[in-house]
C-alpha cells in the first residue's frame, strides 16, 4: 500500500460524530474519517456485542481496550487484548467479531 496525497494532520477523535451500528446483539459505535480510498475508524463495541454478519472487508484493526473475539468462517477463533492487532486481506477469510465485556478498537480499512 502507498499512502498518496495525504497531508499532515491531527484527529481529536472525541470531535469525529459517532453512528451506531446495531448488532444481532448489542451495539457498535463508529467514529470515521476518510481519507481517500482509506477509511480510519476508532470502534466501541457494548458488552454483549455479535456482529451480525460475516465481514470480508479487509483491515488492519488494533485492540485498545476490553477484549475482541473474532471467528473466522472455517471455525477458527482468536482473541485480542489490549496491545494485539489483526490483519486480514479483502476477500480473504470471512470474520465476525465478538464481546463479552465490551471493546474499543483502531480500524484502519
Amino acid at each position: 500500500m502507498k499512502i498518496e496525497k495525504l497531508p499532515f494532520g491531527t484527529t481529536d477523535w472525541n470531535d469525529v460524530e459517532r453512528t451506531e451500528h446495531p448488532g444481532e446483539t448489542g451495539k457498535a459505535y463508529w467514529r470515521t474519517r476518510n481519507f481517500g480510498e482509506l477509511r480510519v475508524r476508532m470502534v466501541e463495541y457494548t458488552p454483549g456485542y455479535l456482529a451480525d454478519h460475516w465481514c470480508s472487508k479487509g483491515h488492519i484493526l488494533f485492540c485498545l481496550e476490553g477484549e475482541l473475539h473474532t471467528e473466522l468462517d472455517d471455525g477458527r477463533e482468536f482473541v485480542l487484548t489490549p496491545g494485539m492487532s489483526y490483519q486480514v486481506a479483502d476477500d480473504a477469510e470471512p470474520h465476525r467479531s465478538s464481546t463479552k465485556d465490551g471493546a474499543k478498537l483502531f480500524v484502519v480499512d
